[in-house]
């Protein structure tokens, strides 16, 4: 494994690049060092590097597959050959879900086969399969109107959103039928569940996620159809052809294994008690490589650690990165770190998570109070040469919301993520995403932000 570090890690060296942000005459600021060392210095490309290493060689992460264990090692043991402080891990339990074959075979009107993605959590169809008519609804409502008809077919979940005027608002009203469309299809006596993906556009590509059962209800199988599909069986049932398709799913939940959250340290110089946490989950879905969703904001939490300890540099408090595990099935393995870390609620400065791309980065979303919104105001100037300013409201993320829950401030990146939901949960999510450019300018960002409130002289204010 050390050998295979060594031949991954880029050699960095301070003389193969040229730093020309700023003239030389004029003193830089610690935010300048950082912003140059990330995009024009020795790490320019680095965090890339790294996530296509983990990407391409480890490939995706499901939560409980050991696949998520390696990447986990390697990354550790990279940590720990760069010097960074307390690097170790935190055992946590884990949900192990497995695919396994399926598929979707149209075969009224026609012959023909669907594109899907089976839902994390969702059983499975038994060997035979299931081989059902299908009712096409729109909404919970209308499937509640048309419940009876529901009685031993296949209901398809199609919603109807304007992805181009809201996407993030679409993505909630398409996901609620991934989470929760099995248990509502089954309240009416269906078989099988499948959802329209949550995707903003689509080249004929599923996209997965999370479902939940409620316990009221028997567990039927669920899974997603590509959009382009979706809708041609809603077309098929406009135009009152019978629908017949055969749905078969190996999928099946394991015992639960022991998975690692990962965690490395810069202490602070001043007061190390108090912390700054930066973060971004390692697991992936098992489709694509995990590269976008969330390997991307994985490694920019990482670059953190590094462009400090490179340039030798200490903020008062400790920057803290944590690398969660199973963020994708609820945040399990970052509930499991609050469970055990509470006692450092009133010592957290601020909870940063990274969760929703590395591309071109325009400054940070962030939740807490007026007087801490004006702090980061004001730290965003040190963004100005790379644009980076922009303080919006948001700063959400399932792995930082027990701290948030708590009243600690919470941020996440903002960058320019109108695609993102193109990508996500599905075998696109690829390095072919994301360009080293703009990941190098997300690294950045996120290093600056975290750093000055680090060094601030008080803890943000909630």
């Amino acid at each position: 494994m050390l050998l295979y570090l060594f031949l991954i890690l880029p050699v960095i060296s301070v003389t193969s690049r040229s730093w020309n942000i700023h003239d030389r005459s004029v003193p830089k600021t610690i935010s300048d060092r950082l912003i140059e060392l990330a995009t024009q210095g020795a790490f320019r490309g680095v965090t890339y590097y790294r996530l296509a290493a983990l990407a391409d060689t480890i490939g995706p992460r499901l939560c409980g597959n050991e696949s998520l264990t390696q990447a986990v090692d390697w990354i550790r043991n990279a940590m720990t050959s760069e010097g960074l402080e307390n690097v170790h891990v935190e055992q946590v339990q884990i949900p192990h879900w497995v695919r396994g074959e399926e598929r979707v075979q149209l075969i009224q009107p026609r012959y023909a086969k669907l594109s899907m993605l089976g839902l994390g959590n969702s059983v499975g169809t038994g060997s035979k399969g299931i081989q059902a008519p299908v009712l096409v609804v729109r909404s919970f409502d209308e499937l509640n109107v048309r419940c009876e008809e529901a009685r031993n077919k296949i209901v398809v979940f199609n919603p109807q959103c304007d992805w181009k005027a809201q996407p993030i608002d679409c993505y909630g009203v398409v996901v609620a039928y991934r989470s929760g469309g099995a248990s509502q299809a089954a309240k009416c006596g269906a078989l099988a569940s499948l959802s329209r993906s949550a995707a903003s556009h689509s080249i004929d590509s599923p996209h997965t996620g999370v479902m939940t059962y409620d316990s009221s209800y028997p567990k039927i199988p669920a899974a997603s159809l590509s959009v382009e599909h979706a809708d041609m069986l809603e077309r098929f049932q406009q135009r009152n052809q019978s629908i017949e398709i055969l749905l078969y799913m190996e999928a099946q939940t394991l015992p639960d294994v022991t998975g690692y959250n990962l965690v490395a340290e810069i202490k602070g110089s001043i007061l190390p008690n108090e912390t700054v946490l930066v973060s971004g989950h390692l697991d992936s879905w098992d489709v694509g490589q995990g590269a976008m969703d969330d390997g991307g904001g994985a490694m920019i939490s990482w670059t953190v650690l590094s462009l400090l300890h490179y340039l030798n540099i200490r903020a008062k408090r400790t920057i803290r990165c944590v690398l969660w595990s199973c963020e994708e099935f609820g945040g399990i393995g970052a509930d499991q770190y609050f469970l055990a870390h509470e006692d450092e609620v009133p010592s957290m400065s601020i909870v940063m998570e990274s969760d929703m791309g590395v591309f071109h980065p325009l400054g940070l979303e962030f939740q807490g109070n007026d007087k801490a919104q004006q702090i980061i105001q004001t730290i965003s100037q040190q963004l100005i040469s790379i644009n980076a300013t922009q303080v919006i409201p948001g700063g959400g993320g399932t792995d930082i919301r027990p701290w948030q829950l708590r009243g600690v401030p919470g941020a996440s990146l903002y960058n320019d993520n109108w695609n993102y939901f193109a990508y996500h949960h599905s075998n696109g999510d690829t390095m072919n995403v994301l360009n080293s450019t703009d990941v190098d300018l997300a690294a950045a960002a996120w290093a600056v932000y975290a750093y000055a409130i680090a060094d601030l002289d008080d803890l943000l204010p909630r």
